[in-house]
């Protein structure tokens, strides 16, 4: 076997021919393969997954939510990206919010949500299922109920203080008044009423019907933004990936405003080095990974969603061959933030001359056809903490994702795009699909993303132990995240030259939740993994 399946994992490899599903609940995983197994393709599934996320997965993604997808679609050999991030509302005006608080929760933070017309609009292109056939599963889950897992009791009680001020985001998780406990059968028969009225109406239904009368009614009475307008006028974007050559792969992410150029760069700077010379998670190769990543953080934040941003430029081998020059061997350099403000104002690492909410998710689809899908959908973490009465729609709150930072490229504005950090990872060698990888993680997700691709790429790791190997991340300054399994002398190493580093537990939300598929490239079979950070399963048949 040309390529070598390397690496400590704890969970076994799941393997496959015919299809794999890897998501971050079982129960959505379970979904998306038996859409598989009942002829769809891996788009049919995928937005199966995508729905049943919503479900099971509570408060990290759902049908109020945003989403982008990267797909590779066989038979008609098109690869593509689908945005359906939405925009903001036509009233999101500077002057209209108080402080960044309303742009982060509340009736003021909903941006317009697109994971009902790009779920839909996935199905009408690729697509071989009709919406009753795709839906019908995440209308089982919400009718008939769902036991909840440890992890989304945990997650739903501690954010209860953030649903509280609204009566039925409450009533929504909390039907019984008491704290979610593991084990409960959670029934949802608003947001399954809800998926009906999808598969009958199609998106019309959601964004000019009875669904949108609900959803601008609560807005009105509550001082919200939304209007019927900003609602009907909602479309989704197919746009090209961009991509990088990385040794002899080909790397494909979302184009801006998705955040991806930022771990593409990052391994287009980590190409400079020989990484398996150093050894996996030695001193020198966390050093060095930690400060490329300031050097993109830099580079995103300031160049990523300006107009006309050069993404050939930045991607070039050129430019981060100079940019390699500013690293330091010896000695960390301050990083100000991930955001305009902080970077902008603090720290020594400056942009190039061109001269830890719990909030998302991510899941990949493969089949026997060759169809691929990899994507990650958000609702920022439990949203505007607002669930609409008498639809099950828990709205979005990724209005907080712009700045009120007015020399910002990424200030909030009417019907405007914010950057955002989804960036579905595709990976193809030899000019066919390779792997699909992703990660939720808020801004973490650009930080942990290249960690993982190298993983499998530089040091032959299987895709279950690419997810489960330790990873760090930077923070502000010379602050460092780091997973306790990384050995204490190493990380004793990595203070010697500066960082701060702060130990987590040996397997640690705070670095990701990632989920991969690998397709072997001399048999071509599937291998899945999840990450056991969180709820990931990957199934195959």
């Amino acid at each position: 076997m040309s390529f070598p399946y390397n690496g400590v994992q704890y969970r076994p490899l799941v393997t496959g021919r015919q299809g794999m599903v890897s998501s971050a609940h079982p129960l959505a995983s379970v979904a998306g393969l038996r859409t598989l197994m009942e002829g769809g393709n891996a788009i049919d599934a995928a937005v199966t997954v995508a729905a049943c996320l919503g479900a099971t997965e509570m408060g990290l993604s759902g049908i109020g939510g945003v989403g982008w997808m990267q797909i590779y679609h066989a038979k008609t050999n098109t690869h593509i990206c689908l945005d359906y991030q939405g925009w903001s509302p036509y009233a999101a005006e500077r002057s209209v919010f108080d402080g960044a608080e309303q742009l982060q929760r509340g009736p003021k933070s909903f941006m317009v949500p697109g994971s009902p017309a790009g779920w839909c609009a996935a199905l009408e292109r690729f697509g071989t299922m009709d919406r009753a056939s795709v839906f019908k599963h995440v209308i089982e889950i919400c009718e008939e109920g769902h036991p909840v897992t440890i992890h989304a009791a945990n997650i739903v009680n501690t954010y209860e203080s953030w649903l509280s001020p609204y009566p039925s985001s409450m009533e929504f998780f909390f039907p019984d008044g008491y704290p979610m406990r593991p084990g409960q059968l959670r029934k949802q028969p608003d947001l399954a009423r809800t998926f009906h009225a999808l598969v009958e109406g199609g998106t019309d239904a959601y964004y000019k019907g009875e669904i949108a009368d609900k959803i601008v009614n609560f807005c009105q009475a509550n001082g919200g933004l939304l209007t019927k307008q900003d609602l009907a006028d909602l479309t989704v974007e197919w746009v090209d990936p961009i991509s990088i050559r990385y040794r002899d792969f080909s790397v494909y992410g979302p184009p801006p405003p998705s955040s991806a150029m930022q771990w593409l760069q990052t391994l287009k700077l980590l190409e400079g080095y020989d990484l398996a010379a150093m050894g996996h998670n030695s001193v020198e190769h966390l050093h060095t990974l930690l400060e490329l990543e300031k050097l993109a953080i830099a580079d995103r934040v300031h160049y990523n969603v300006r107009p006309g941003a050069p993404m050939d430029v930045l991607l070039s081998d050129e430019y981060c061959a100079e940019r390699r020059k500013l690293v330091d061997p010896h000695r960390v350099a301050r990083l100000g933030g991930a955001r305009y403000a902080t970077t902008m104002e603090m720290g020594n690492v400056k942009p190039g001359g061109l001269g830890m909410r719990e909030s998302t998710t991510h899941f990949n689809v493969v089949d026997a056809e060759g169809n691929a899908v990899s994507a990650t959908q958000s609702l920022g973490g439990f949203g505007s903490g607002v669930v609409i009465p008498e639809t099950g729609i828990l709205l979005n709150d990724f209005l907080y994702w712009f700045d009120l930072d007015a020399d910002s490229p990424n200030v909030v504005a009417p019907h405007k795009k914010v950057e955002m950090c989804l960036s579905p990872g595709m990976i193809w060698k030899n000019d066919r699909v390779f792997a699909c990888m992703g990660t939720p993680g808020s801004h973490g997700i650009m930080e942990t993303t290249p960690q993982f691709m190298s993983n499998l790429m530089d040091f032959g790791m299987s895709i279950q132990a690419a997810i489960e190997a330790p990873r760090v991340r930077p923070m502000t300054g010379n602050q460092v995240i780091a997973e306790r399994r990384i050995p204490d002398a190493v990380l004793a190493g990595l203070a010697e030259r500066g960082h701060l580093v702060e130990r987590l537990p040996d397997f640690s939300m705070a670095v990701g939740g990632a989920q991969g598929i690998m397709i072997d490239p001399d048999t071509g079979t599937f291998s899945g993994g999840a990450d056991p950070r969180r709820d990931g399963y990957a199934i195959g048949w």
